[in-house]
Order: C-alpha cells, then sequence, then structure tokens
C-alpha cells in the first residue's frame, strides 16, 4: 500500500479530523504545549538529581552542590506545569467527554463548540412559535444568545396559571427553552408534554407546571428560567420583557375595543392601535443591558401584535433597540394570520411596527421571496412582497420558507440569512408594485 502524500491526505478522513483538534481557537494546543513543557522541565531537574546520585565525590550532594535548589525549582515548576496543563485539557474536555464521542467526532465537536463560543452576540425579542423557530436555527451558529418573551399571554394554560397564581404566563418561555436546549434526551419531550385528561390537570403542559413550581421554589420567575436553562443545557440566556403583569388592550378600524390578547386574536378585526396596562411597565435590566450589548437585533418572527409589539411598548425596550450598535432586524412571517394581520403585505408588517414605536426602529427587514399556497389546511395566505414608500429599511430577501409548513419559517434557511445580513453578505432589493 502506497503511504499518503504530505499534501494529499483526503483518503484518510481520520487523520483529518484528529487535525481539527489542532485548528486554531480549539483551545487544546495551549494547554499540551504547557504539559509538554512542564515534562521537558521535569526531566532537566531529573537529570540533574540523576548526576548528583552518580556522583562519587562526594554523596551529601543535598548540602554540597549548588545544583541542587536550581533542581529542585526545575522539578517544582516543572510539575505545577505539568498539572495546569492536563487541568486545562480536562476543563477542555470534559463536557465532551460524556457524551463518548469517537476521537473523530471529538475534534468536529470541539471545533463547532468554540465556535459557537465566539458567536456573535444575538438577542431575540417576541414569542411564539416563530420565537421558538428562530432559535432552533441561531442557537448551532452561536451561544451567546438571549431571547426576550413578552408576558401578556392570558390564554389556555399559561393563562389558567397566571390567573390562579400570579405568575408570568410560562408557555412561550417553555417552549424558548426547549428550542434553545442542547439536551438530546426525554427532557425536552417532557416539558412539552400536555395533560389530556384529569381534574384540575387537563390543558396543562407538564413545563409550564414545572416553570411556576420553580418559581416558587427559588422564590421568583427569573431565577426558575435560570436554573431550568441549567438542567437543560440552554445555550444563551431567557429574559422577560417585564416581570410586571401587562394586559394587552386593542381597538380596532371599527372602532370597537378588546381587552386580552386571546380575545384580540379571536375577535378577527383589524388592528388599528395596541395598548399595554400599565402604560408605564418598566423593562426587566438585563433583557435592556442584553439589547445595548447586541451584535444582532431580531425581532419576531411571530404574532404581530400579540407577540412582537407588546415587548417594544414596554418602557426601556424601545429606547434601547434604538440606542444600540447592534444590526436591527424584522424577521417579517411568511403568512398572513387570522385575526391579526389578514390581508397584510410586507408594507403593512413595517408600517404597523413602525406606527407603534419609531420609523428607524429597525435597519433591515427579511422576507420571504418564496410565494407559495399554503393550501386549505392553513389559514392565512403568503406574504407578499411590496414597494415601501416612507422610511424604508433595507430588504433582504431569500426562500426561507419551511417546505413542509409553509405558514412558519426554516429555522436554519432564517438563521443563515440573519447572519448574512450581519456579515454584509447580503444586497438590499428595491420592491416595486
Amino acid at each position: 500500500m502506497a503511504l499518503p502524500s504530505l499534501f494529499s491526505l483526503k483518503g484518510y478522513p481520520g487523520i483529518l479530523r484528529l487535525f481539527r483538534l489542532l485548528h486554531p481557537g480549539i483551545g487544546l494546543k495551549r494547554w499540551l504545549l504547557l504539559a509538554s513543557l512542564g515534562i521537558a522541565i521535569w526531566s532537566v531537574g531529573i537529570t540533574f538529581f540523576a548526576r548528583q546520585f552518580i556522583s562519587l565525590r562526594n554523596p551529601d550532594f543535598l548540602t554540597e552542590y549548588a545544583e541542587t535548589p536550581f533542581a529542585i525549582l526545575l522539578l517544582i515548576s516543572g510539575g505545577l506545569a505539568i498539572v495546569g496543563g492536563l487541568a486545562g485539557l480536562y476543563r477542555t474536555l470534559s463536557p465532551l467527554i460524556i457524551g463518548r464521542p469517537t476521537l473523530g467526532s471529538l475534534g468536529e465537536t470541539l471545533y463547532t463548540r468554540r465556535s459557537r463560543e465566539r458567536g456573535p452576540r444575538i438577542v431575540t425579542i417576541g414569542g411564539g412559535t416563530g420565537m421558538s423557530v428562530l432559535l432552533q436555527g441561531l442557537k448551532h451558529h452561536t451561544d451567546n444568545l438571549t431571547a426576550i418573551i413578552g408576558v401578556g399571554d392570558d390564554g389556555g394554560s399559561s393563562g389558567r396559571l397566571r390567573r390562579e397564581l400570579g405568575v408570568l404566563p410560562p408557555g412561550d418561555f417553555r417552549n424558548c427553552i426547549v428550542a434553545m436546549s442542547d439536551e438530546e434526551s426525554l427532557l425536552p419531550k417532557l416539558l412539552q408534554y400536555r395533560f389530556t385528561k384529569g381534574n384540575g390537570l387537563e390543558g396543562h403542559s407538564f413545563g409550564n407546571l414545572f416553570l411556576v413550581a420553580m418559581s416558587h421554589i427559588t422564590y421568583s420567575f427569573e431565577e426558575a428560567l435560570s436554573e431550568s436553562s441549567k438542567v437543560l443545557a440552554v445555550r444563551g440566556a431567557i429574559a422577560p420583557a417585564t416581570t410586571e403583569n401587562i394586559r394587552l388592550s386593542a381597538k380596532l378600524t371599527d372602532g370597537t375595543y378588546i381587552e386580552g390578547e386571546s380575545n384580540i386574536t379571536s375577535r378577527g378585526g383589524i388592528v388599528e392601535n395596541l395598548y399595554i396596562d400599565p402604560p408605564t411597565a418598566q423593562a426587566y435590566v438585563p433583557a435592556v443591558e442584553a439589547i445595548l450589548e447586541a451584535n444582532i437585533l431580531v425581532l419576531g418572527p411571530g404574532s404581530l401584535y400579540t407577540s412582537i409589539l407588546p415587548n417594544l411598548m414596554v418602557s426601556g425596550i424601545s429606547k434601547a433597540i434604538m440606542e444600540t450598535k447592534a444590526t436591527r432586524i424584522y424577521a417579517c412571517n411568511v403568512a398572513t394570520e387570522m385575526g391579526e394581520t389578514q390581508g397584510y403585505d410586507v408594507s403593512d408588517h413595517i408600517a404597523a411596527l413602525q406606527q407603534h414605536t419609531n420609523p428607524e426602529i429597525v435597519d433591515w427587514v427579511i422576507v420571504n421571496n418564496n410565494i407559495r399556497d399554503i393550501g386549505k389546511e392553513f389559514k392565512g395566505e403568503s406574504v407578499h412582497l411590496s414597494y415601501i414608500v416612507e422610511n424604508n429599511p433595507q430588504i433582504a430577501e431569500g426562500d426561507i420558507v419551511d417546505i413542509d409548513h409553509p405558514v412558519r419559517h426554516d429555522p436554519h434557511k432564517l438563521a443563515k440569512l440573519v447572519l448574512e445580513v450581519y456579515e454584509g453578505k447580503v444586497s438590499s432589493t428595491d420592491f416595486v408594485k
């Protein structure tokens, strides 16, 4: 068998994977070098001692020879270097050893992990299914994620727990924890399990009950989120937009006023103005700090009036968005939503966003250009591209729809386009009627 060429190792993938362990930024080389240096120093120290032992001139070398203190110093410093190098290797590799990857996958896994640790600081603002989809894609690119979630939900299991126990509605938080989790066991599935029977249990998800129980044990919902994230190995942080118990209300174009998030959706009218009560609700400080420190800020995707805008109307959130140096992106929905955005095109979504916040709230808008027939099994219709007259943000278009579920984004396509916008790889599109 011919030996592999020094410059051609394509036929030896195992060797190539091993080289991945030495890739810059992995964090192994420094510890290997330190341990190797320690072994070298320790070996020199041993050599000096050996010289003393074989000397026949004076057996009392510990007091006579000037080399002895130097040898002791070498042994101590070399030993410390060896211990430090091995400890560094253990800290680097121990999180991966639990999964017992093969030697080849270890390099790939470590490389990917280090890449995510150095990834951009991304903050997402919203809630619901759209937010979960986005997070599923972004978590493969960075560990520096912060999901800011709204607290206006008053329907379903979350609404019942909110009314009966006075806690923040846990549903959207549970979904984001599962979406950002690095845990591949049954735990994420357990959190999403919903009881179908039982007096008082029917309709509740286990994850909602778990978060409520954790909030009582830790004495705060924020601490419950933190501890739950640790258990499920969540990549990043999850924070409420506010810790105050806000309630949504809306004025429809026919003059009707509706109170409650669930009622806004079920009413089926066209929203003219959205309000939060109390209007002076203060933003959660860590959420504001995350926005100010972000490299990328993504609004949506998700229900425009009940998931995205309520967060932006919290005092301090919109202000932080306008002050941040992050690339500000609005991920427009790929489909309209019954009860909120029937008949909306891209410009309608942007106009509503600007009306309730600031005309310059975002720098970019991500839109889907794979316009398809949603099908009879789904409600709503595809959101069409449109001409934007004033306060026109830059437009990034792409095929970002989920092939199997055309009312939702594909998580990986959407995350890829978000990062391409941030990296300057996308040119803005001008739409005409």
